[in-house]
């Protein structure tokens, strides 16, 4: 092939390479101007009309399915997730009466694709953290009667409640009538019901207590690994970087 050919062939791959290059940074830079615009807030709060969202909450776009909101309060400084579900009440258009039905406190986060769903009261408290998947709910199908479909059956439904600083793990799920104390830990993946105390860690389907903090000795079984220094006020990343390389050792 002759040498200008070569040349014509690479001026063409350059340019549409360039082409795919401009074109993703168009698609992206356009993307994150939807989201930023397509996000909840209580000064945007966009087709949504929340009993409350508080100061600094912002629901991320694209939402998931909401319905039911004027029975759902939201605290100050919430972070909810892409597609999270929040609905209040079995289907859209009900009246719920004068109370909230779903109520998050302050500085909960809802990891992306998670689902709350409340009939009867569903409660969390302040700074419960979840992971992504989480499913949380009020009511559960009933199969009493067996000459009809399961789905077609009345549900069963109890009030949920989840204490202040909990964090719940990805993809578990907190059924009817389930009261997690303050700062419970729910293993990834786990499906809670009944009370569980303050300061306890839960896992398996249906979970069960597997470590519980006792006043008198700590935590039961012990921890197997020392809890994380705090990284001081006003250090930077390369100080820390700097203190970690420190304190390694030699041929780590």
């Amino acid at each position: 092939m002759p040498r200008n050919a070569n040349v014509f062939f690479s001026a063409v791959a350059g340019a549409a390479a360039w082409r795919r290059r401009t074109v993703s940074r168009l698609v992206h830079r356009c993307w994150r101007w939807v989201q930023d615009a397509g996000a909840v807030t209580a000064a945007r709060p966009g087709p949504l009309r929340f009993g409350r969202i508080g100061v600094g909450t912002r629901l991320a776009f694209p939402q998931g399915t909401v319905f039911g909101e004027p029975w759902i309060h939201l605290g100050d400084h919430c972070v909810i997730g892409e597609q999270v579900t929040l609905a209040a009440g079995m289907m859209p258009g009900l009246d719920l009466g004068p109370e909230p039905v779903l109520r998050l406190g302050n500085g909960v986060v809802l990891g992306r694709g998670s689902h709350v769903v409340a009939s009867a009261p569903v409660v969390f408290g302040d700074d419960v953290f979840c992971g992504p998947y989480v499913y949380v709910t009020s009511d559960n199908h009933s199969y009493d009667d067996t000459a009809q479909p399961v789905g077609k059956q009345w549900p069963r439904t109890a009030p949920v409640e989840i204490g202040s600083g909990s964090w719940l793990g990805s993809g578990c799920v907190i059924l009817p009538g389930a009261r997690l104390g303050r700062n419970v830990v729910v293993a990834a993946g786990a499906v809670v019901r009944g009370e569980v105390p303050d300061f306890a860690v839960v896992a398996g389907a249906p979970a069960r207590i597997v470590r519980r903090w006792e006043p008198a000795t700590g935590w039961q079984p012990p921890l197997r690994t020392p809890a994380p220094r705090p990284v001081p006020d006003g250090v930077t990343p390369r100080e820390l970087l700097a203190l970690r390389e420190s304190e390694d050792p030699p041929g780590t």
